[in-house]
């Protein structure tokens, strides 16, 4: 993956398990891919009381067997966080809590609603009183913005409260006796439940589920709010609209590939889309090497399909944060450079099919590019297994604007002069269907096409590209 792009968050919830805590721990730690900002966890003690701890860094970095110890229960929440919307700081690092008279809950959120500023302000007119600039929080405000509902079961105000929002989230709440998990009708963020002993789990990512023991049970619906508590599980649904349009980037690079989203392993729809690539863009090569780690099991596949050998030709130091993780530019460049490293002995005098997931801006490519040339080979050959990234995405990854995308403005030759490789081939948008065996996805950023409305800042973002670019 090129630098510039993240996943939005990891959220990670446990109902009945006993040392809650420290089950939850292990399961964020099986979701640090999906943020490395910040993280936290929320319990329930026997007496009903709500305790938090969170802090910005890694999982390893905020929790420790002191403070692990503080949070008992046999039920938590976590989060694990990249900033998608409000930017840095403690205030933004979830699970949020909120103290009420109704009851107190914590919450927590994967995704980005897309018309929370309209809702802020709606809420901020009615004196709501906001403790961060997440939209996350806007979700709290909701539920709790109609006085005369606080005597209703809490249900009943989520589901209005889901019925205002719009976009992509996959949504925990949890009070003192249950837990609700909500997805968007659209089914844009996935979200799976687990069983574990006489308990439950609820993850953004099935992997976290075989680290801490538990069973797949199935995932939550799109528009659908699962609870759980000492009657079961129990479904509802919020909207009778009900899309499986999943961001194509969880099958493509967000998800590790030991998760199976819907039904489908990640590894599995990552090789089928490498040899899908060859047969669209074959390459005069030596040797095959795909860009750690994401884009591995496509290199795989390509190298399968084309009898080219699969060549460890870049290592990459397990010990440096993914580079799209760090949020300045400067940090980013810096940390390609540490991270990725050639082998000169392999690449040296090689055709090289460079195998990578994506490209957004194009700089890590560029450096990449010119890496394996410094090392000796003779020829570089891009194939990049998802299609030219054209349009930002609002719905809770990093890339907001168009002039953050390399090919939103070029063409495919144009970014192979950018990237400076010998040739440079994309998957079809046609291949990541077939690769899934899906009928519906979310390629808003390949094709510009939203599943949702926009609003505020991105729609004026979509309609001055098409202003400026005569579309």
């Amino acid at each position: 993956m090129d630098s510039g792009i993240h996943e939005e968050c990891g959220v990670f919830a446990v109902w009945n398990v006993p040392h809650a805590a420290e089950v939850t721990y292990y399961g964020l730690h099986s979701l640090q891919h999906r943020g490395q900002e910040g993280a936290g966890i929320v319990t329930v003690d026997d007496e009903g009381y709500l305790s938090r701890i969170k802090g910005p860094g890694l999982v390893t970095e905020v929790f420790n067997q002191d403070n692990l110890a503080t949070l008992r229960g046999s039920m938590a929440l976590g989060h694990v966080r990249y900033g998608t919307n409000g930017g840095p700081g403690i205030e933004n690092v979830q699970p949020f809590l909120f103290r009420h008279n109704s009851g107190d809950f914590a919450l927590a959120h994967n995704g980005n609603l897309v018309n929370s500023e309209q809702l802020r302000k709606y809420l901020e007119d009615r004196g709501s009183l906001f403790q961060s600039s997440s939209d996350s929080e806007v979700l709290a405000h909701l539920i709790k913005k109609d006085p005369q509902a606080a005597t209703m079961p809490r249900i009943f105000q989520i589901v209005r409260a889901l019925n205002m929002i719009e976009g992509a989230f996959a949504f925990v709440i949890m009070t003192k006796n249950r837990i609700y998990a909500c997805r968007d009708k659209y089914g844009l963020r996935p979200l799976s439940i687990g069983r574990i002993g006489e308990g439950y789990v609820v993850s953004s990512e099935t992997c976290a589920f075989s680290v801490i023991g538990a069973d797949f049970l199935r995932d939550i619906e799109p528009g659908e709010v699962v609870t759980i508590d000492k009657l079961g599980i129990r479904s509802r649904r919020y909207s009778d609209y009900q899309r499986h349009a999943m961001c194509a980037m969880e099958y493509i690079y967000f998800s590790r590939p030991d998760s199976d989203i819907e039904g489908l392993n990640v590894h599995a729809f990552r090789k089928e889309s490498g040899r899908l690539l060859w047969k669209e863009h074959p390459a005069d090569a030596d040797i095959v090497v795909g860009v750690p780690d994401s884009s591995l099991s496509a290199a795989m596949g390509f190298s399968e399909a084309s009898g080219i050998p699969y060549e460890m030709g870049l290592i990459k130091n397990k010990y440096i944060g993914r580079t799209f993780i760090a949020p300045s530019q400067e940090l980013r460049d810096r940390g390609v450079k540490m991270k990725l490293s050639p082998v000169r002995s392999i690449v040296s005098g090689k055709k090289v099919a460079l195998i990578d997931d994506s490209i957004v801006r194009g700089t890590t490519s560029l450096r990449i590019v010119r890496m394996l040339r410094e090392a000796g080979a003779a020829a570089v050959h891009v194939r990049i297994a998802s299609p030219p990234m054209i349009g930002p995405c609002f719905y809770g990854v990093d890339t907001s604007t168009y002039n953050q995308l390399l090919c939103s403005t070029r063409t495919v030759e144009q970014a192979r002069q950018y990237i400076e490789a010998d040739s440079l081939g994309y998957l079809s948008e046609k291949a990541l269907y077939e690769a899934g065996h899906r009928s519906d996805l979310c390629t808003a950023c390949f094709t510009g096409n939203y599943p949702t409305a926009l609003y505020g800042s991105a729609e004026a973002e979509v309609s001055r590209h098409k202003k400026e670019n005569k579309i």
